[in-house]
């Protein structure tokens, strides 16, 4: 190793050098070990800011939680409505106790009621039934009018009149019409529900 000898020198030979040891000393202390702290120190910043974003979404999602369970609960209700206007199975014995219910509540006399075939649509299936009744005109008017208040979507399609000539029947017509409902989704196996 070499020495320095600085004898004889001026004396700011010696702060020079003092100088230059200090600033590389310095150096290699920024390069080997503040670097790194700062590295650490930037990621740590970085991670911290992170995490309080989230903290503060956090914060506002729960701020607004009642008003989710409440739209929820509002969903859920809408959602029960819709079932009933538009099921999700066939319910074929409850569509059959309405339709005899509403025969009994007036002059008819239920004659057929047939279940067709389902035909897929887009997103619900239609369900065709055939109904033939004997009843009178007015009794039909209202059954018509009772049929439309069903909770179910229920529309009426084909419908003939004709008139009975027996004098002895205490009804004046013969009427025969399809009744179309629908099903949300595919149809369940028979088995598989009502």
């Amino acid at each position: 190793m070499a020495t320095l000898d600085l004898t004889g020198k001026p004396w700011y030979w010696g702060a020079i050098i003092g100088v230059l040891l200090a600033a590389g000393l310095f150096w290699g202390m920024q390069r080997l070990v503040f670097d790194e702290i700062q590295q650490e120190i930037t990621r740590s910043t970085a991670e911290l800011e992170a995490l309080k974003e989230k903290v503060r979404q956090g914060k506002m999602a729960e701020s607004r939680l009642p008003q989710f369970r409440e739209e929820a609960q509002r969903l859920e209700t809408d959602l029960q409505r819709l079932l009933r206007i538009l099921p999700t199975a066939r319910q074929t014995d409850e569509l059959i106790k309405k339709v005899k219910s509403l025969t009994e509540r007036a002059a008819f006399r239920l004659a057929t009621f047939q279940p067709g075939a389902f035909t897929k649509k887009e997103f619900l299936t239609e369900w065709p039934i055939t109904v033939t009744m004997e009843g009178t005109y007015h009794e039909l008017a209202l059954f018509f009018d009772r049929l439309s208040r069903f909770s179910r979507i229920i529309n009426v399609d084909t419908l003939g009149i004709s008139a009975i000539t027996a004098r002895r029947s205490a009804f004046s017509i013969n009427t025969t019409f399809t009744m179309k409902t629908f099903i949300y989704g595919d149809v369940q196996p028979v088995g598989g529900g009502r």
